[in-house]
């Protein structure tokens, strides 16, 4: 940052991906919802990056990566005041100290396009709480700011979520987020005593957060699972002679393949839907 006092959230982006692989936009984005960063904001709401900010995000990637810390643990060390401690220096095993080269940095490439804050998730608890906030995609200013992402990468943020973070992200209750698992809906990886979920657990938790408000509880949900798992057996058939020739060409055929299958498949079932339903909607 020897030009500019600050970098833009795609820069950070490349800075710290060859340190952290996993590392997305998504993921920087969501961390920041669940207060762990404070970025500064340009006027129009673009995210400024200092030096501080971008030790703090390496911080937390370490703590994840290494420690694989839930969010609410980082969360309450940063608060401690933990990643302002002095960090104790081994102690050199020759006489004389060598040089120590200076780091090379890989150069930043400039032009990921940041997206002003989506509004925040609000939590609540009990059955008579209010209906939580459905997920909804930010739009895009431009068509030419940012690929639409594939309908099936989903928004990978690699994040692993404790069942109380879960909790208090969606408003269900620990018994909601049980049946959710003991219906197949949502899986988790155990760590020890602690069973962790990832983001698509999340998403889903939250979208059963949203039917509970209507009455409609994990057992009724079960027929999504069905109809998802049929629906990917078939795409599997389509796009297995690409996978089997083992070849990137081949494979990113096969993504645009599902992807494209998948968006035709969404729209087929909404019209469907529209159709089963239009007596009742007033257009039969």
């Amino acid at each position: 940052m020897s030009e500019q006092s600050h970098l833009s959230i795609g820069e950070v982006l490349n800075l710290l991906q060859d340190e952290f692989p996993d590392i997305t936009i998504s993921k920087i984005r969501f961390l920041e919802s669940q207060g762990l960063l404070d970025p500064e904001r340009t006027p129009s709401g673009y995210r400024k990056f200092y030096e501080g900010d971008i030790e703090r995000l390496r911080w937390i990637l370490r703590q994840q990566k290494e420690n694989f810390l839930p969010l609410k643990v980082i969360k309450d060390r940063l608060a401690s005041g933990q990643l302002d401690e002095p960090v104790a220096e081994e102690p050199e095993p020759a006489p004389e100290p060598k040089p120590v080269p200076a780091r090379q940095r890989a150069p930043i490439a400039v032009g990921e396009i940041d997206r002003p804050p989506a509004p925040r998730a609000t939590s609540g608890s009990g059955r008579g709480r209010a209906r939580p906030e459905p997920v909804r995609a930010t739009r895009l200013r431009s068509r030419r700011e940012e690929p639409v992402p594939s309908l099936l990468a989903g928004d990978q943020t690699g994040v692993s979520l404790t069942r109380d973070e879960v909790v208090a992200s969606t408003g269900l209750t620990a018994k909601d987020v049980a049946e959710l698992e003991r219906f197949g809906l949502v899986e988790s990886r155990s760590l020890g005593d602690t069973s962790y979920y990832d983001e698509d657990a999340l998403l889903v938790a939250t979208l059963a957060a949203g039917f509970l408000g209507h009455g409609v509880e994990a057992r009724h949900l079960r027929m999504y699972k069905v109809t998802a798992e049929r629906e990917a057996g078939m795409f599997e058939q389509l796009v297995m002679p690409l996978l089997k020739q083992r070849n990137p060409g081949a494979r990113t055929q096969a993504t645009e393949r599902l992807d494209e299958l998948a968006a035709m498949g969404a729209r087929l079932r909404a019209a469907m839907l529209r159709h089963a339903l239009r007596d009742h909607l007033g257009q039969g």
